[in-house]
């Protein structure tokens, strides 16, 4: 691999870690897409175990950057993590076994639908009141660094199901889950952005890894380990940056952005 190519990989990776951090999601859905544009030659199952590492160390650095500002909801993180192990193991396993063609068309049209809800998505916490049992409903609060409180109440069980569904699909397509992850835990379990954003993204860390080490055990990550290498370089001082620019930009800005990227990466996969 020459000094271009590296460089390239190296400015990819802090361009996906800045953003992916930034809206909580780990980056994968904009790098997928990208390495199945420079690598066309390379198997979904390769590009999955690539972008699944490189979604580990951006979600490994945010967490650090997002602890620091102490907006990580531990006690949630920390069963939906769980909850995601089994999705993740069956979702890298299948991947091997999906043609390329096949595999772009279930990312492009994934994306589409999940930009289109977000940008007409209902209000944060609108669709949780009606799902909250009394029987699984818990109520958390967080203060952040800046003495800012945030108190809400989620049905766990609902997030622990929608967890395993993201493990999978997130270990499937390489994309990371954060996409998501982040709207659902803001609109179906009424969790405050900053705090969805924060939180997926310590999931994300420990979802990422176990779908790695599948492709690890399986051989598939070895085969384009450089890669991975030089792009996470990038990524982990991108996932800094992104976390501190998420304190500067409004809930509703994120959103958008996340919203509009996933419409055109997934209308180029597509067409």
């Amino acid at each position: 691999m020459d000094v271009t190519s590296i460089l390239l990989l190296v400015g990819l990776g802090f361009l996906v870690g800045t953003f992916g951090t930034l809206i909580g999601a780990g980056g994968g859905f904009i790098l997928v897409p990208v390495l199945l544009f420079l690598y066309p030659s390379l198997p979904p199952e390769v590009v999955t175990s690539i972008s699944l590492a490189v979604v580990f160390l951006n979600a490994a650095s945010g967490s650090v950057a997002y602890a620091r500002l102490k907006r990580i909801d531990y006690k949630s993180a920390i069963i939906f993590a769980l909850a995601t192990l089994p999705g993740s193991i069956i979702g890298a396993l299948v991947t091997g076994h999906l043609p390329r063609h096949i595999f772009n068309i279930i990312l492009g049209i994934l994306l589409i639908a999940i930009g289109i809800y977000l940008l007409f998505r209902p209000e944060h916490g609108t669709l949780s009141h009606d799902n909250n049992g009394e029987g699984h409903l818990v109520t958390r609060s967080i203060t952040d660094i800046y003495a800012k409180k945030y108190v809400y109440s989620f049905n766990q069980l609902i997030g622990i199901v929608l967890s395993f569904f993201v493990g999978f699909i997130s270990s499937l397509l390489g994309i990371g889950g954060g996409i998501i992850h982040v709207p659902a835990l803001a609109a179906l379990l009424n969790f405050p952005v900053h705090i969805a954003t924060a939180t997926s993204h310590f999931i994300l860390a420990v979802m990422a890894l176990t779908g790695t080490i599948v492709h690890m055990i399986e051989g598939t990550f070895w085969k384009e380990w450089t890669k991975a290498v030089f792009i996470g370089v990038g990524v982990i001082g991108g996932a800094q940056l992104g976390a501190r620019l998420s304190e500067k930009i409004k809930p509703k800005g994120i959103i958008r952005a996340l919203a509009v990227a996933l419409l055109l990466v997934g209308i180029r996969l597509l067409f």
